[in-house]
């Protein structure tokens, strides 16, 4: 049965302050009160400006056992050199990022919408990155939607990520034996709340999708407003009525 974890694409929100963090908690503690919570986080702050060494040993160090990360790639591989051209820049970000690779679960490489499907690339860039922490790949233009795309993911033994996100009708696919889910808001990006319909939809979605896959990362991007965390929490709700496997957070006690 797959092990889901649920969180949301960062933590570090100031407008999370009384709204999920207490108005008196230090941001030093911000990452230590979110364990209580939730079992994963994924950083996007990676994407625009690779942290040192020391603050990823920081980040394993501060959070409990049993707690994963993903790391969202550098966008001077995906975005500016557009997987081309790019083995210093994975270097440098695979060696920045080794104090935390034990709490890894996901390297996470988020296309540009402009970068249509081109499968050589794509099978080509996977020689050249390391298979752990897992890559998993959101691609944001619909002609990577094929069957060919994810036959290279699985070769590679990569994940496919599925994408909810206005304007982008993107297939619920598990490929590497990783489901990787990414919900960036409704109806608009990054904002809103999602309805109790919408996240039965996807509780239904990832129950099918569990005979696929060993573990589940999910996470909530619409961080405005604080809804990602109270939708995380909604979601477990769900998950844990259909009797799926919720990995815990800190304090060992079961999903609210």
């Amino acid at each position: 049965m797959t092990n889901f974890y649920i969180g949301t694409s960062g933590w570090h929100y100031r407008h999370w302050q009384g709204i999920f963090y207490p108005p008196e908690l230090s941001p030093r503690e911000w990452l230590a009160y979110f364990c209580r919570f939730f079992p994963t986080a994924e950083v996007n702050a990676t994407f625009y400006r690779l942290p040192k060494p020391e603050t990823f040993a920081a980040w394993a160090a501060g959070t409990p056992p049993g707690f994963v990360f993903s790391v969202k790639a550098s966008r001077l591989i995906t975005h500016y050199r557009r997987l081309q051209d790019v083995a210093e820049a994975v270097e440098t970000f695979y060696r920045h990022l080794e104090p935390l690779t034990p709490k890894a679960a996901a390297v996470l490489y988020q296309l540009p919408p402009s970068l249509r499907a081109d499968l050589g690339l794509l099978a080509d860039f996977l020689k050249r990155i390391p298979p752990r922490p897992k890559p998993a790949f959101e691609f944001r233009h619909r002609s990577w939607f094929v069957p060919e795309t994810y036959e290279i993911l699985g070769a590679a033994g990569a994940a496919f990520c599925i994408t909810d996100l206005a304007g982008l009708d993107c297939p619920a696919v598990v490929t590497g034996g990783l489901i990787y889910l990414r919900l960036h808001g409704q109806p608009r990006p990054y904002s809103g709340t999602y309805t109790d319909e919408q996240l039965e939809r996807w509780a239904s979605e990832l129950a099918r999708l569990s005979r696929e896959a060993e573990v589940g990362l999910v996470y909530f991007n619409n961080d405005v407003g604080g809804h990602a965390v109270a939708d995380a929490r909604r979601l477990m709700a769900h998950l844990k009525a259909r009797g799926l496997k919720l990995a815990r957070p800190e304090t060992g006690a079961e999903p609210a």
